[in-house]
């Protein structure tokens, strides 16, 4: 040990030599800076902090928010959708739930903190859904994903990972098992949901057939009209304005909507809106390919309500009938706030929008608001005809022809009665026989 320690050159060798090579380099860094350009240097250091990084720190992180801007995120929603197809053993949790008691029904999603990992073109990616704080005001919270993948794999992400994720989660969607309906809900400030169930279809509907075809024609050419919209500068939305008297199946046509295109519905009550921003808060926070609706709409707000009317109203009652003021403050939702909404620059938030107007009574509705251009299809939903009987009567009794038949086509034309009343006599018994024989009982009666 001792020989050792003797061989150790002295503190001011050490010195020595240390000032010796600090000389050299401010001597060579000197002489590079006065031959090389700077920015040959600025390159030359770039490459090198990349090179430092990429050993030291080799995982890049993506963050996908749930919302974007003033709206909601589609990047989320698609990878949101395409992640529950991939949870396995490696996620270590799962969230299920179901609305009810079938084992067969239960349905799975990703719950907070869970962690993803995900195979593609040979890359190992892992995900984690993350949530940023809540509000407890308004119980809100803003979730994410999180993508870790290898700095060298950024690019491949960007250019294929990605595109798989929306093409993958578009099918997924459009062939979803359950759709959902949603309330807004006013003091939480976010939209509730709940699974849609309707057992509603255009099979199903007492409707002309001619009728039928043409709403599902224009269904079906909305859908596949992404470039016939954008190539006329139109936003890809359309508007129906479902009207007639109470229970001829307003709500049954929206639901047979929604069950053919496998849209969401987000039911909107406007009496729930404070404001004209209100309104434009709680509109772009709904999703693409969904149908917003609006029931009732005469009864809903007087902004919808026609002003040679509210005029009359407001003589009555003071000026300050005419809008829906929750506060002396407040302006409330005016005709033009809900006209911005439909077709204004608004309305361009989003793609693939199908909005919904139903009334009992059109003549109460202000002209501007079902102009041409603003409501794209004007459907009335009138009294039972006979060709719609005889589509209730193969629903609910499983019967096409019958002896009744034609006493109870005769009766249908002296008789106005709606698809609900049919509906409801035809529900009264399994017997199609005693059933007709009441039903016509049931006609005479109303006709007398």
């Amino acid at each position: 040990m001792a020989f050792l320690l003797s061989k150790l050159p002295s503190l001011s060798a050490l010195l020595s030599a240390y000032g010796s090579l600090s000389a050299t380099i401010i001597l060579i860094r000197t002489i590079l800076c006065q031959i090389i350009p700077n920015p040959v240097r600025d390159y030359i250091s770039s490459k090198l902090s990349q090179s430092l990084s990429h050993y030291f720190y080799p995982d890049f992180t993506f963050i996908i928010e749930e919302h974007w801007q003033a709206v909601n995120n589609e990047t989320f929603r698609a990878v949101e959708a395409y992640l529950s197809t991939r949870i396995g053993p490696s996620a270590g949790s799962i969230l299920i739930g179901s609305n009810s008691l079938d084992p067969h029904n239960l349905e799975q999603g990703i719950p907070v903190g869970c962690n993803i990992i995900d195979q593609f073109q040979g890359m190992q990616l892992e995900w984690s859904l993350g949530s940023i704080g809540t509000n407890r005001s308004f119980h809100m919270e803003r979730r994410y994903f999180q993508l870790t993948c290898k700095k060298s794999d950024q690019h491949r992400i960007m250019e294929s990972y990605f595109h798989h994720i929306a093409s993958t989660a578009k099918t997924i969607l459009r062939g979803r098992q359950n759709l959902r309906i949603y309330t807004y809900d006013r003091r939480g400030g976010r939209w509730e949901s709940a699974v849609f169930k309707h057992p509603a279809t255009f099979k199903t509907l007492a409707m002309e057939p001619e009728r039928k075809e043409e709403i599902i024609n224009n269904l079906n050419s909305f859908v596949r009209g992404k470039d016939y919209f954008q190539k006329r500068g139109r936003a890809w939305k359309c508007g129906y304005l479902l009207h007639g008297p109470p229970g001829t199946g307003k709500s049954s046509l929206v639901a047979a909507i929604a069950n053919h295109l496998r849209y969401n519905i987000y039911d909107l009550q406007l009496q729930s809106v404070q404001s004209d921003a209100d309104l434009r808060r709680i509109l772009t926070s709904t999703t693409n390919r969904s149908i917003l609706l609006v029931e009732d709409i005469d009864c809903s707000t007087k902004a919808s309500r026609d002003r040679t009317e509210i005029k009359d109203d407001q003589e009555e009652h003071g000026e300050d009938y005419q809008t829906c003021r929750l506060s002396p403050s407040d302006p409330g939702l005016t005709l033009s706030g809900l006209l911005n909404f439909i077709d204004g620059l608004w309305s361009s938030c989003g793609d693939e929008r199908v909005i919904i107007f139903t009334t009992n009574h059109k003549d109460k509705l202000d002209p501007a608001l079902i102009r041409p251009g603003r409501m794209d299809y004007d459907v009335y939903m009138g009294y039972c005809s006979f060709t719609g009987f005889k589509q209730l009567a193969e629903t609910y009794l499983q019967i096409k022809h019958h002896r009744l038949f034609a006493a109870i086509e005769d009766l249908l034309k002296k008789v106005s009665v709606t698809p609900a009343e049919v509906a409801q006599q035809l529900m009264k018994s399994d017997e199609p026989q005693a059933i007709l024989e009441s039903f016509i009982e049931f006609l005479e009666i109303e006709r007398n």
